[in-house]
């Protein structure tokens, strides 16, 4: 991962715009994606000429819309040519990898100002162009025939409901939460508050997940400006610096189904992440250091899972964490102050980006009624697959140049 301190205050966003999240039929994917970029650029006060390489995140770009496969789709939207763009994917972690992508780049002394886009049209496809039908055509003959990820992470909650009590009603809780956060939300797809008993009586998508603990699929783009620290006072835009990442693929698609060292009870490759991206900002005790975090609530399994994985609380007590309104907008800890995706959507290459822009939002004193009082350092977390890759950013005002 690099030598100690590789990373902290040495790089800034001074630039960030997002596209509201939901159903665009009116949009195809060259919108979003201009849309955003329009919003990051002009935050930061770039013309494109000063722009010397970007990034583009589109998980699943043969997904229905057939864009994204390439750097070109980038350059031809925002008519930026003569400069280098890599096109990636990792999952639900292709928003976090561009971003790592744009930081190794202006550190390697490659790049002086960088672009980072993550875009998902996913709204578009016909139900038989769906990501479970690609993942059944193209993934392991034999594997992926019955898999969704609804199921995989359904397997953890009934893990967790047999050691530690975990009920229907604390999953429901969670997405709850998050409605209520994300009714405030002026770019989140759903936004409005619900209850325990509609999420409970929401259809059944794999026991005991419900479409209501389900996020919904969505249409978005967003995108950052980068530049290193030093030059961070030449843009418009009020600089937030990254103190820490971390980032881990530790599984792969046949695993942790077939390894019995697996209790499905944690995700390794949250805690790896975590633990690198907290050693970096020095943070020894994230529950006190961190003001806000936006964690990846695929389904609220996920988000309670985590809790416990980026040592928030102690593992068996997300619910009790839960509970206590620690992870309320007013609590000790907000948790998805934007609604995570349960009420933001999940644009898959999209969603690690907006993750970034929401807490540069609070850290800048920018987020309107859902703003955290005196925010200074937030986090970001994504995981992807069957838990298999996760990313752990953590982000601050102040650098120690």
């Amino acid at each position: 991962m690099g030598t100690s301190k590789w990373l902290k205050d040495r790089v800034a966003i001074v630039g960030m715009g997002w596209t509201p999240f939901g159903e665009h039929f009116q949009w195809d994917y060259t919108d979003l994606l201009k849309l955003a970029a329009a919003d990051a650029m002009a935050d930061a006060g770039i013309g494109r000429e000063e722009i010397s390489a970007a990034w583009l995140g589109t998980a699943f770009p043969d997904a229905g819309v057939y864009r994204g496969r390439s750097g070109m789709d980038l350059a031809e939207s925002l008519a930026l040519f003569d400069v280098p763009i890599t096109r990636l994917s990792n999952y639900c972690a292709t928003g976090a990898e561009a971003i790592r992508g744009g930081i190794n780049s202006l550190l390697s002394g490659e790049s002086n100002a960088v672009l980072v886009a993550g875009v998902e049209k996913l709204r578009d496809r016909a139900p038989q162009e769906s990501i479970v039908k690609m993942m059944v055509e193209t993934g392991h003959p034999y594997y992926q025939k019955g898999f969704t990820a609804a199921g995989t992470f359904a397997t953890y909650a009934r893990r967790h409901m047999k050691e530690f009590s975990l009920t229907r009603e604390d999953l429901a809780m969670v997405s709850v939460k998050n409605h209520l956060h994300g009714s405030m939300n002026p770019k989140a797809h759903h936004r409005k508050e619900i209850t325990v008993e509609q999420v409970l009586s929401s259809p059944m998508v794999a026991d005991p997940l419900s479409v209501m603990d389900s996020c919904p699929t969505t249409d978005g783009a967003a995108v950052l400006i980068l530049v290193r620290a030093e030059d961070a006072h030449r843009y418009k835009g009020t600089p937030i610096f990254f103190k820490g990442m971390g980032m881990s693929v530790s599984t792969g698609w046949d695993l942790p189904f077939f390894d019995d060292r697996c209790n499905f009870l944690s995700f390794r490759a949250t805690q790896v992440a975590a633990q690198r991206a907290y050693q970096e900002a020095d943070i020894q005790d994230p529950i006190r250091e961190i003001d806000l975090a936006e964690v990846h609530d695929c389904f609220s399994i996920v988000e309670l899972l985590t809790y416990e994985d980026l040592g928030f609380c102690a593992q068996g007590e997300a619910r009790n964490f839960l509970k206590s309104g620690a992870t309320t907008r007013d609590g000790e800890i907000p948790v998805n102050v934007s609604g995570g995706l349960l009420s933001c959507g999940h644009p898959v290459g999209a969603t690690g980006v907006r993750m970034v822009c929401e807490i540069v939002e609070h850290l800048r004193g920018q987020a309107g009624p859902r703003q955290i009082s005196g925010a200074k350092t937030g986090l970001t977390h994504n995981i992807g697959g069957p838990g298999a890759i996760a990313s752990v950013l953590i982000l601050g005002m102040e650098a120690n140049l």
